[in-house]
């Protein structure tokens, strides 16, 4: 498997060697000692599962006191995948990154601790399963709002126009009020 390097430096895009023949198709979609050597963590707790419809934008959410790293992968469709440095401190601090991530391409995104993460649907549905390093807490989830200037998320809306999103995410603060992560330690 190769794991690539992104413009945020500690998210991490990673391409499972597929193998194919006339049968179809098999790859090693996880490997502890790959992970181990590429700085990555070996250990996942929780795997979470979404199924969402074309202009479905989740999102931009993290954790406080007990952080998410996840491991993402689109199962079917197509997504506009996010993420944003919060760890005050952090030299690349509200900086954001976007992927473009199918299900038939079989790639992963890797955003670790202490980063907002969120999704908008291109396609017409779209499943997508994340694995995550610590357990979902409901009293320690924030969220970002997908559209605050101050971040200039270049969302592609062309032909969506204004996203479906949930009310808690409509509701949530700009980066200016926002409760964020611990400062960064790196």
């Amino acid at each position: 498997m190769q794991i690539l390097n992104t413009e945020l430096s500690d998210v991490k895009l990673i391409q499972p060697l597929i193998h194919g023949d006339d049968r179809g198709w098999f790859a090693e979609v996880f490997n502890a000692k790959a992970f181990e050597a590429a700085g990555l963590p070996t250990r996942f707790v929780q795997d979470n599962q979404s199924f969402s419809q074309r202009g479905v934008l989740r999102g931009l959410h993290y954790q406080l006191d007990q952080p998410q790293g996840k491991l993402v992968r689109v199962l079917s469709g197509h997504i506009w995948d996010v993420a944003v440095d919060l760890r005050r401190g952090s030299p690349q601090f509200g900086q954001w990154a976007g992927f473009d991530l199918r299900g038939e391409e079989l790639e992963f995104l890797w955003i670790p601790e202490g980063f907002g993460h969120g999704f908008l649907v291109l396609s017409e549905t779209a499943s997508v399963l994340y694995k995550t390093t610590n357990f979902y807490s409901p009293a320690s989830e924030r969220c970002v709002r997908w559209d605050d200037p101050k971040l200039g998320i270049a969302w592609p809306l062309s032909g969506i126009g204004e996203p479906n999103v949930s009310g808690k995410d409509g509701l949530a603060a700009f980066l200016d009020e926002a409760e964020l992560p611990e400062a960064f330690a790196g």
